[in-house]
């Protein structure tokens, strides 16, 4: 399987031209400027290396044989994985139509051919900048567990998504990985409209719409955030379940992964022989591991361990 590239180290340029002097030029100087360079000389290659490699930037001649640049452009903003990557056009063609089609198709930028390094160094720089950002923004929140992902309201596409995201909707739906599932298309269609009105009208901040869909022991909630664009929006999800509250309570007490197990169904209300049962061992030592789960929250009671177990929970969803 085809192992995606260290970006902790370097950006990611694709180049996408089928002129050999033209790819030379280029490749050596962002080779010297520190970039990791991709090449590809055709539209189908182009389109399998920026799925294999999903790279920082796509630098796209418009004019090649077969596939040309504007449809290779329309593709890949058509794939969830390639559609957020900024695309700059390199053509020849200055006809104002040209310059249209080219943003028409996707494109954040384009250069003029014959191609002047220096100008194309500090073009993508610029559109970098930004890529980066989004790129770590999206990091960011696959880590701490809030996949997100941007849907088109019109027709359902998925325009892009985390890896988390995608594991996600893979494991709670069966849809294809381009297209938003039918229920949450359905409750987005009844939700925007009314959050828009809710915006426009308030005078403050709003809390934004949130559904959930549950499986087994799993919950996987969605969270509307905004527009990214004319009808595309922005969603947050996360998944919760039995055992990541289990994982929270004992990082945030202190306890033992078994002694977190126990809190937690205590907070659930069940008895030392119903925890036991679940657990697989006795009351009798249900009652010992409480004993030290008291001793760690300084609490003296099973109400007591419960009560601020949850008021705890509280302040941690909302940090």
């Amino acid at each position: 399987m085809f192992e995606r590239l260290d970006r902790s180290r370097t950006d990611v340029v694709l180049i996408v031209d089928d002129v050999p002097d033209n790819l030379s030029l280029l490749h050596d100087a962002l080779d010297e400027a520190g970039y990791t360079v991709l090449v590809a000389t055709h539209g189908e290659a182009a389109l399998q290396r920026a799925s294999q490699s999903v790279p920082d930037i796509i630098l796209l001649d418009a004019v090649m044989p077969g596939m040309d640049g504007f449809e290779v452009a329309r593709r890949l903003k058509a794939q969830p994985e390639t559609s957020h990557i900024p695309i700059v056009f390199m053509t020849g063609l200055t006809e104002t139509e040209h310059v249209v089609a080219a943003f028409q198709a996707g494109s954040v930028d384009y250069v003029v051919k014959p191609i002047r390094p220096r100008e194309v160094l500090v073009r993508i720089e610029a559109h970098m900048a930004s890529a980066r950002q989004a790129r770590q923004a999206r990091n960011a929140l696959d880590a701490f567990g809030h996949a997100s992902l941007t849907v088109r309201l019109s027709d359902g596409r998925v325009l892009w998504q985390t890896p988390l995201a995608r594991r996600l909707l893979q494991r709670y739906f069966d849809s294809p990985e381009s297209v938003a599932p039918a229920e949450l298309m359905d409750w987005l269609r009844m939700a925007v409209p009314r959050f828009e009105q809710d915006v426009a009208q308030a005078q403050g901040a709003v809390t934004p719409p949130q559904w959930a869909v549950n499986q087994g022991n799993n919950r996987l909630s969605f969270v509307l955030h905004q527009p990214t664009g004319d009808e595309e929006w922005l969603l947050v999800m996360q998944e919760s379940s039995d055992q990541a509250a289990m994982d929270a309570l004992s990082q945030e007490f202190k306890l033992t992964a078994r002694e977190g197990e126990v809190l937690y169904w205590v907070v659930k209300g069940k008895t030392n022989r119903d925890i036991g049962d679940i657990l697989g061992s006795s009351p009798a030592t249900v009652k010992k591991q409480l004993e030290s789960v008291f001793a760690k929250m300084g609490v003296e009671t099973r109400t007591a361990a419960a009560g601020l177990a949850l008021s705890r929970v509280v302040q941690l969803k909302a940090r």
